[in-house]
This record gives structure tokens, sequence and C-alpha cells, in this order.
């Protein structure tokens, strides 16, 4: 059978399929041991590994060499709360190209039924690179398409049947049990009874340790599989000496049992022997590493185990449980505590273990943990603490489930009992609603009433949770939360106040909240058309992330899009795609709707037409995205000469992309009254602080002058010298040809930002045309990165500025010199100069 499994090393993927006791494991350790030349990663998959974050650091430091530390895949880890996301798998393709060839075994795979991940490791098993090697191992065949791999990398497959012992086998295992050889007739008995079933074969030859006549025991078995175990489990616990007996059963209650641990809180003296005769003496003990450091039970072992140990013992568990908390909290592992004092129904403290853990979790982006954990705690517990359930709220507000959130957190702010500092922490988490669910007025109503309630309670007191609640942070937050509301209702200049506001707040110097807060300030200046001041804030964000470790967690989603909408902005969309894809995976990974609004605004201003987003939004945009879009859709029509096209009356009142569109439509068709009368009936934007919006008027008004007999030349250059101030290129192109002619014949010397503006207007539309010598057209991210080439820039130092990892450089360097049909660097750049790309 081994040598059936070495077949593994030609094909990316190998499943062994069979029920509990066949010997899968058995069989997968006895061919690694059995080749020694090569490295097999071995992963014993329990049920929290259907947690993306855990399972993908299993995965990571099971190829990453000893001594290698951590690595940055440059993405969210989890873009969903239950799986990994293309992103990931392709940044952890990259990983296993990077790094020596090995075999990595997922061991008892049933543990992630139903879970998403299942396809992300199918689709893994199907990209991994030739010197990487998958072996599934699993109760439960799942199926995943065996078909089509079974065609396409000749699929190594082995099940019950190729599994079942044969008689030699058999007889050599049970004298191994026994100490002595069996008879042929015992051997034909025990064949019989099970079939080959390896853990039927064990489980026998326990029994026929102390039978009189194994001959007649093993023909007097009966029943299933499960009867049989049970029946024979217990007769080895028979077998054993009582303190021998009495250590199995507290054994039982530790889920992973390591010898430092069991030698401390069951004062065992040397586990490791321990260990080593449970191994010898087949008492169901299976290794979870290749350092044998992890140990546990066979499932079913372990079951009656604990069974045993709760009718003869029932208070002992709770201690052991308790004890293996304690151990656990001593080495700073908190999830593996928690988990025991869920279990030992030790909720207070769970409760309070929990929350001071939750900062550290917050800051890993794996707050979805943390829920688990809550929500395992009782309801009628929940219902008796406050706290409890105002930090349930928290959390699912920060994972994106917001309709939820707001449930429990106004279920506590109706509490007749409400403490003033309860009702500021939920006020200022009702506050964040602003990023997850429509209409900001909701979210601006509370964040005010959590910035009055601080205000008028200097010394308010909060109950510490997560590390997040102390006065100055909420002050923070709600000031933050007030400053995205108001601009996602297109209030710049109340929006910019509050930003200001909460960068002066001392809970602003806390690196999480200063990098959302950084990017949203940078996303606002570049809306406003700031787009030099927008560049260097997102730059400071960008940089703190990097500098905390946090570049991979979803906060600088904001700053990431607006490096891209002003690149936009200046008319070089190319270089927008690599923040955009960015920023649009963190917004997406804690399924921030109102951000993901925005990058698929950003998305279609890049692409210069409308286009449906990447994935089904859950919600309506906010208004300040409505608009734009409307605005967008309005542009295409007119500038396509469409007969329904333009001709709309926004409302009177602040300036917006749609006014800017009905002016031009009305200038398009030559309604010179109108186009005036919707100059007229706005209040001008300050220059100083929305820059774009006053040069959008004075391109109008240059516009209106030239068809009414002027030149317009006076408003142009007007507009051009507040743009050249900013860098403000898009604004021209998006007005249509009429503008571009206007700006052409302008008299004078042309200024260079003025022929900047008609250079790139004339790639842009190159760029938008495609060039058709080109079989198959560049990406936006490949343009990006293209027009990086001819600045000697290593891939290193490409993939620190784009913010990716090298590997990732490597593929779109690969894809670039395929397309462009060169073989170097340097004749991708004669080849990209040839066809006006760069």
């Amino acid at each position: 059978m081994r040598s059936r499994l070495d077949a593994t090393l030609n094909a990316p993927l190998s499943v062994v399929v069979a029920p509990a006791g066949s010997g899968k494991t058995v069989l997968l350790s006895q061919w690694a041991t059995s080749h020694p030349d090569v490295r097999v990663i071995w992963i014993g998959l329990e049920q929290a590994d259907s947690d993306p974050r855990r399972l993908l650091d299993h995965l990571l430091s099971a190829v990453l060499p000893p001594g290698h530390g951590t690595t940055d895949l440059g993405r969210p880890h989890a873009v969903t709360a239950r799986a990994f996301g293309r992103p990931v798998l392709e940044s952890l393709v990259g990983v296993f190209r990077e790094h020596p060839p090995v075999v990595l075994v997922l061991d008892d795979l049933q543990h992630l039924a139903g879970s998403p991940l299942l396809p992300d490791l199918w689709w893994l098993a199907d990209n991994v690179p030739e010197h990487t090697h998958l072996i599934f191992s699993s109760r439960i065949d799942y199926g995943l398409g065996w078909g089509r791999h079974r065609l396409s990398h000749s699929l190594i497959e082995l099940r019950q049947s190729d599994l079942a012992l044969d008689e030699a086998a058999s007889a050599t295992l049970l004298e191994r049990i026994i100490g002595a050889p069996v008879s042929p007739r015992t051997l034909s008995a025990v064949m019989e009874r099970t079939e080959g079933w390896a853990a039927g074969v064990v489980l026998t030859g326990l029994g026929l340790r102390s039978e009189a006549d194994p001959e007649q025991f093993a023909r007097e078995l009966r029943g299933t599989d499960r009867l049989i175990s049970e029946y024979l489990s217990e007769q080895a616990l028979a077998q054993q000496p009582p303190e021998r007996r009495s250590l199995l059963l507290r054994l039982s209650v530790l889920d992973r049992m390591s010898a430092e641990l069991v030698e401390s809180i069951l004062s065992v003296d040397d586990a490791t022997s321990l260990f080593e005769e449970l191994e010898r003496e087949s008492m169901f003990l299976v290794a979870l590493d290749r350092r044998r450091e992890w140990f546990r039970f066979h499932p079913m072992f372990r079951e009656l185990l604990r069974y045993r140990l709760r009718a003869e013992h029932p208070g002992a568990a709770t201690e052991i449980l308790t004890a293996a908390a304690d151990w656990h909290i001593a080495r700073g592992d908190a999830s593996s505590a928690i988990d025991y004092l869920l279990e030992a129904g030790s909720w207070e403290r769970a409760a309070t273990v929990i929350s001071g853990c939750g900062r550290e979790m917050l800051e890993r982006n794996d707050t979805v943990s943390v829920s688990r954990w809550l929500d395992a705690l009782p309801a009628e517990f929940r219902a008796t603490r406050p706290d409890v359930e105002i930090l349930r709220g928290m959390l699912m507000m920060m994972n994106g489930d917001a309709a939820r959130a707001e449930d429990v957190l106004r279920e506590q702010a109706d509490r007749p009992t409400l403490t003033p500092g309860r009702s500021a922490i939920i006020h200022t988490y009702l506050a964040a609603r602003v990023q997850f669910r429509p209409d900001p007025r909701v979210a601006l109503q509370a964040a005010e009433s959590a910035v009055t309630l601080l205000g008028e309670n200097p010394d308010l007191r909060t109950p510490e949770l997560l590390g997040l609640t102390h006065p100055h942070l909420l002050r923070a937050s709600s000031l933050t939360s007030a400053g995205r509301a108001l601009f996602l209702a297109g209030d710049l200049g109340a929006a910019r106040r509050r930003f200001d506001e909460a960068l002066a707040e001392p809970g602003a110097q806390y690196s999480l909240y200063r990098i959302h807060l950084l990017g949203s300030l940078a996303l606002l200046e570049a809306w406003a058309g700031r787009l030099r001041l927008a560049a260097a804030i997102s730059q400071e964000a960008l940089d703190l992330a990097a500098e905390t470790r946090l570049l991979a967690h979803p906060s600088p989603a904001d700053a990431f899009l607006a490096a891209a909408l002003a690149a936009i902005e200046r008319g070089t969309p190319s270089a927008a795609a690599t923040p955009l894809h960015e920023g649009a995976l963190r917004a997406a990974a804690n399924h921030r709707t109102q951000l993901m609004w925005i990058a698929h605004l950003t998305r279609v201003l890049s692409e210069g037409d409308v286009v449906d987003p990447v994935d089904p939004l859950p919600s309506t945009p906010p208004p300040i995205v409505a608009a734009a879009l409307e605005a967008e859709e309005a542009r295409t029509l007119r500038l396509a000469h469409a007969s329904n096209g333009g001709l709309r009356h926004p409302s009177a009142g602040r300036w917006s992309p749609l006014v800017f569109e009905a002016t031009a439509a009305a200038l398009t068709r030559n309604r010179l009254d109108l186009a005036r009368a919707h100059l007229d009936a706005v209040s001008p934007e300050p220059s100083e602080s929305v820059p774009r919006a006053g040069v959008e008027q004075l391109i109008l008004r240059s516009w209106l002058d030239a068809r009414e007999g002027g030149a317009g030349a006076d408003a142009m250059h007007r507009a051009l010298d507040l743009a050249s101030q900013h860098d403000l290129v898009a604004v021209f192109v998006r007005a249509g040809p009429e503008v571009m002619r206007l700006i052409a014949d302008l008299p004078g010397t042309p200024t260079p930002f003025r022929a900047s503006v008609l250079e790139r207007a004339s790639l842009l539309r190159r760029a938008r045309s495609s060039s058709p010598e080109l079989a198959e057209q560049l990406t936006d991210r490949e343009l990006e990165i293209l027009a990086y080439l001819p600045t000697r820039m290593t891939n290193i130092e490409l993939a620190a500025r784009c913010y990716v990892s090298p590997n990732t450089i490597k593929t779109h360097m690969a894809h670039i010199y395929r397309k462009l049909a060169v073989p170097n660097r340097n004749s991708a750049v004669a080849r990209a100069q040839d066809l006006g790309l760069i």
C-alpha cells in the first residue's frame, strides 16, 4: 500500500477516504517515515480549523522552514468570515512556489464538512506548483470534482477496500499486540468478524490478551463496528492497572496533549515516556505534529474515556479543564484557554479572558473567533451581563453583521439600568454602522449623541471592553464616524471639520484608529480634488500600517481607495489599479458596503464607463456615490450624443457631479439659458477647500462663454491654474472633446500643466481604445507595473511600492512579457514605447 502512495510524488493531489479506525493515519505516517528524503508536513485538522485564519496560519507555519518567522501575504487573511478567497489563495501558491518541495498531509478533513474552505482547498490542489503535493485524508468522500482531477492530474485514491488488512498483516499486528503468534483458526475468525478493519483488528487483539480461549472469543464477536469498539475498548481499559486507567480517563479531558501540559496539570513525572508506552501498547494515541510534541486520542476511544470519567468522577473534568486553561493563559495562549473555560462552563471567567484578549484579536482581524466565543456563552448568562452583550454587539458591528449588531445594542440601550458610560459605548458603535448600512443620517445622529454625552461627562466611567472603551478612544471613534457620515452625505466641509477634531483627540494616537482616520480624511481630500494632500495623507496611513504590521488588516482600505481615486483624478488610471484592488479587498473583508460602493465608483471612473459591480452589493449606495454614479451614466449618454441623455434638473444648493453633468448636457444641446440657470442656482464651493468643484465651475463658464461667442480663455486659464496646484487632470478629460479643443486653442505659450493635460488626455484615449497590435490587452494593473519598468526598480522595490508581494510582481511581469511577446524587461520597455503604452 505504501508503494501506491509513492505515486503521490508525481501528482498534485492524493486522497485517502475511509471510515474511522481504518488505518489512514497509520498508513500515511509509515509512508512518511519510509521517505526520510521527502519533506512531509502533517496538519491534523480539528473542528476549530474551520476558522480560515487559523487554518491559514497552520498552512503557512507548515510550509515555511523553521526560524523563517511569519509571512505577510500582503492581503487580508480572510476575505470573508468563512473562507480564504482567491487573492489569499494566489498569494499562498506564491509562498509554495518560493519554498522547497513539500508533501502536505491534511488529516481528518471531515472536520471541515460544510465549510466554504473545502472549495478553497480544492482550488489550491488544482494550482499548487509542481514541487508541491497535497494528501487529503478524510472519513467523508466530498467528491469535489474528483473525475476532472483524475483525468487532468492522475489523482491517487485509496479507499476502505484498499486499507483493509489482509491475513498476513493482521497476523503480524495481532502478534505484536498479544505478544505471541495466533493460531490460523483464531486469525480466520478475526478476519471473518473484522473484515480487515484495522481498528477492529487492534481492538480484538487487546481483547485477546486476557482470554483463555482466544479462538472462541474471536468467533463470538458480534455487532456493528461501534459496538465492537466500545466492548473491546472496555476490555482494553479493564486490563490497565488502576492508576494507569485513572490517568487515561483524566487525559481524555484534553483536546490536545503535550508532555509539559500533562506533567504540569496531572502531576505526571515523565509524560514523554508515557506517550511512548501508550503508542507501544496501541492505546489509540495519535501524534499531531512531526516533532511529536502534541498528541490526542482516537475520537472513539476518547469518547469512551470521557463517558467513564463523567460516570465515575463527575467533577474531575471541570477541574482539569480549568487547570488546562490556566496553563494556556500562563503561556499567552488565550484562544485555547477560552475553549477550555467554555467547555468547563466557567462563563464568568471565560467572558473576562475574552474581553482581555479581544484587542489583540481585533488587530489580527480575528474578531470572528471572539464572536464565536461570546455566542457560546449561554443566552441566560449574557442576559444578566450587559457588558457581555454590549461587547457582543460591538464585535458584530466590526464583523459587518450590522443589522444584528444594531438589534443587540439598541436592546441594551433600552435597559432601565443603563449607565452613561455604557450609553456612550452603545452610541459610539451604533455610529459605526455608517460603514455598513445606508442612510448616513442615522449614524450621524448616534455619533453626535456619543460626542455630546462624552463632552458633558468629562469624568465618565466606562466598562473595560476589548481595551477600546476609554472615553478618549470613544470620542475619537465617534468623531470619525460623524466625519464619515457627513462625507457620505456630501457635506465635505463639515466632514473635514469632524476629521480634524478627531485627529486632535488623544484617542487618535492608537495606531489602528489613526490608520482608519487618516484614510478617511485622505479619501475626502481626493474627492474634493486636493490630490497632493490626499496622496500625502494616504501614504502616511499606509506607512503607519506597514510599521505596525497592519497592512494586511482591513483598516487601510480607505487609504488605498484614496490613493486610487487620486491617481484617477490625475489622469493616470493605470496607477490606480493596484490600490483600487487592495482597497476593495479590504473593504470586502469585513463587509463595509459603503466603502465597497466607493470602490465600485472608483472602478467606474477608472474604466470611463458605467459598469456593474464586481460582486453584487447588498445595500443602496450612499448619497454621494449615488449622485456620482448617476452623473457618470449621464456623462456616458452625453458623450455618445444619446437622445435621452443629460438634460436633468438637479436640485439647487450644493455643487455636485450631477450639476456639472446637467450643465454640460445643456451646453452640448446649446441650451445656454438652462446652462446659466444651473450655474447660478448653486452656491460655489470655496476653491481652496474643494478645488475640483471650483475647476468644474470654471470649465463650464469657459464653455458657456465660448458658446455665447466669446473666447472663454480667461475662465479656462483660471481653471488650469487652479487645477495645476492639485494635479487635477481627469476633470478636463471627463468634460469631453469640446473642452479639450478649448484648451488646445488657448492663446499664449502652453504652460507645462496645460501640455500635460492634453498629453494625458491623448494617452487615456489610446489606452481605452486599446492597441490593435496586441492579441491580448494588458489589464490596468499590468499597465501600472509597466509604467514603472523604465525606472529600473527591482521586483522587491516594485512590490513595496505597490503593497503586494514580490511573487505577485513576478506573476504580473510574466503576463506582461507574454502579452507583449518579449523575452525580457528591456524589450518590454521598448515594445511598450512603440505601442504608446508608456
